[in-house]
Order: structure tokens, then C-alpha cells, then sequence
């Protein structure tokens, strides 16, 4: 009998898209697994042992091989470069990853700017890319503020409606890059667990195409 495969699910906003996304290829969860704190927790079939994660940490357990598939969103796969396989773009967490600066602010990439932001290689990335030079600065949280305290001319970060940006006074100057959540697969796991994975990538892919 194969052993159940091995599932990284993101804590916070993706959690219940990710969940779902799984019942609806026919795996059956506990009606309040949803609810549960629970870190570790298998289907009533014991297919799959899901664990829930950090989204930062899903594609450093995949690539390792410690967790076989997870669901991750873009963002963090640009930003950590895991060698990982990205079987399918799943569609949902759609959000944009965007260069904000306050509000009548000049933004130009001629200057050398000042950014603040969770996603230092990206933003680097996005800089070099446009022969612009910018100075990285780091923060794990609450990057909006850091303008108007003097830290940075300008952030890259995450938009879904936007009004956090407005309620801090600040203005979208331009996409950095679009994100959706995904489906990661460990290499070797692809290799040795065919016959589990790439049912579940099937299944998941037509549920993606029918949604959209």
C-alpha cells in the first residue's frame, strides 16, 4: 500500500482556498477540520497528511523533500527561487506585487531610490531589470509606514483591494508583478509517487480550467 502523500497547506489567507481545493477532488476532511488548530492532520482515507505552514517555509520543506506537494503563492516561490516543479497555476489568491510610493510623490527609476519591502530579491530583481539603482531595505511587516517615517522614498508589497495603501496615503506607481497561489511538487516525489501526484494535478487542473 503507498504510503499517503504528504501536503504543505499556507496558513492565513490561502488556507481555506487550499482546503477546499483539495475537497473538491474528493478528498474527505473531519466538516470543522477547517477550524482546527491542528498542525498535522490526515483525510479520512488517509491519501494525504496535511500540514499547515508558514507560506515562507512550504517551499523550503518541498524542495528538501521533508513535504511532497504544497500550495504556495507565487510571491514567495519569486522571491525564495526553491528548485521545485510548478505542475499548475491554481488560480486563486490573485493578487499583484507593486512598486507604491505616497501619494504625489516623483518616482524615478533614474534616482536611487530608497525600498522598503518583505521581498528584497524580487525587488532587486525589479530594479536591475530596469538598469535602476535602489537601496533594499528589509522589514517583515507594516512596510507601508515606511515612507512616512523617513525609511524609504518608496515600498514593493502586496495589493488586493488597495486601501491599506490608501488609508496610509499612498499611490500605485506600477505592477512589480502579478501572483496567484500554486502547486508545488518535490522532484524526486514527482519521480516516485507518479501514481499519487499526477491523479491529484489532473484532478486540480480541471477543477482550475472549470472555475475559470
Amino acid at each position: 500500500m503507498n504510503r499517503p502523500l504528504v501536503a504543505a497547506l499556507p496558513k492565513g489567507r490561502l488556507f481555506g482556498h487550499a482546503l477546499h481545493l483539495f475537497q473538491r477532488t474528493g478528498i474527505r476532511l473531519r466538516d470543522d477540520q477547517g477550524e482546527s488548530r491542528s498542525l498535522l492532520f490526515s483525510d479520512l482515507d488517509n491519501r494525504i497528511e496535511f500540514v499547515s505552514l508558514k507560506p515562507i517555509d512550504i517551499p523550503v520543506y518541498v524542495e528538501t523533500g521533508s513535504i511532497d506537494i504544497g500550495i504556495v503563492g507565487s510571491d514567495i516561490l519569486r522571491e525564495l527561487d526553491a528548485n521545485v516543479y510548478e505542475p499548475l497555476d491554481l488560480r486563486v489568491g490573485m493578487c499583484r506585487l507593486v512598486l507604491a510610493a505616497p501619494t504625489g510623490a516623483h518616482i524615478s527609476f533614474a534616482d536611487h531610490l530608497r525600498i522598503a519591502t518583505k521581498y528584497p530579491k524580487t525587488a532587486l530583481r525589479f530594479f536591475q531589470e530596469r538598469n535602476s539603482q535602489a537601496h533594499i531595505i528589509r522589514l517583515d511587516g507594516s512596510v507601508e509606514i515606511a515612507p512616512r517615517l523617513g525609511l524609504a522614498d518608496a515600498i514593493v508589497d502586496l495589493v488586493e483591494t488597495g486601501q491599506t495603501l490608501r488609508d496610509n496615503n499612498m499611490m500605485i506607481v506600477t505592477d512589480v508583478a502579478q501572483v496567484s497561489a500554486k502547486l508545488i511538487v518535490n522532484r524526486t516525489s514527482m519521480k516516485i509517487k507518479t501514481a499519487q501526484i499526477t491523479p491529484l494535478i489532473s484532478q486540480l487542473d480541471a477543477i482550475v480550467y472549470e472555475n475559470h
